[in-house]
């Protein structure tokens, strides 16, 4: 299982929200760059650099290509990218300033023709963004309610051609009390496709929890509980037997 560190952008600055509430931020820092240097000092491989202005604005295109295209040219990182990815030019806008894998979230709802094209024409670095409010897909920054359940469009992101999903439990997100272990399995099941864990890790016993998952987990993003020193990547890292 890897663990991907989270940077959260809003308006340049590192900040981490509660619940996906824009306006209960909580701000780490305006050097994300020295963030992501950090993190690959730790011994990460990769990060989760998430746009939350171009996640909820109406533009097409992110906020902050330029900020991450400096984490992906000089931090070492592999980055995985999400937040405004809403045309074809935003994704290959994202790939071609260095991005490795980029989230595709409200716009399988919205636009389900761009995410099939997406899925089609990169498969490996498109990802699936599954966002949840009680079971309940959210999308434009988790602003809005699609009415339509987690693995309903699990089903419907697999059947476009994913290959992996990013599933956060918005309830829990920034939270620090755990994981919703029984989402993942359950979106897990219903796509058959692994998943990629976000939202409520509070210790060292949520990652083991959620290594214990085996296939079902490939991946865990992890954000406030590294900010506010519950845990350091390092330690986490040796936990798992990573390094």
């Amino acid at each position: 299982m890897v663990i991907l560190p989270a940077i959260d952008l809003l308006e340049g600055r590192c900040v981490r929200l509660r619940q996906g509430d824009y306006a209960q931020r909580t701000e780490y820092g305006d050097d994300p760059l020295a963030v992501a240097m950090a993190y690959r000092e730790a011994g990460a491989t990769w990060v989760h650099v998430v746009d939350l202005d171009g996640a909820r604005s109406g533009s097409p295109s992110p906020r902050h290509l330029r900020i991450v295209a400096e984490i992906a040219r000089d931090s070492g990182l592999s980055v995985q990218f999400g937040g405004g990815i809403k045309s074809r030019a935003a994704a290959e806008d994202a790939l071609g300033v260095g991005v490795r894998r980029f989230v595709i979230g409200s716009a399988l709802v919205r636009d389900p023709d761009l995410a099939a094209w997406c899925f089609g024409r990169y498969p490996e670095q498109t990802v699936a963004g599954i966002d949840c409010k009680g079971g309940l897909v959210a999308t434009h920054g988790w602003t809005q309610d699609s009415g339509r359940t987690a693995e309903d469009l699990a089903r419907s992101a697999a059947a476009m051609g994913a290959r992996r999903l990013v599933v956060t439990d918005i309830a829990t997100d920034g939270m620090l009390v755990g994981p919703n272990l029984d989402l993942l399995l359950r979106v897990h099941r219903a796509a058959g496709l692994p998943v990629i864990a976000s939202g409520g890790v509070s210790g060292l016993q949520d990652l083991r929890a959620l290594s214990a998952l085996d296939s079902a987990v490939e991946g865990v993003i992890v954000g406030k509980a590294l900010y506010e020193g519950r845990f350091m990547l390092a330690e986490a890292l040796a936990a798992l037997g990573m390094v």
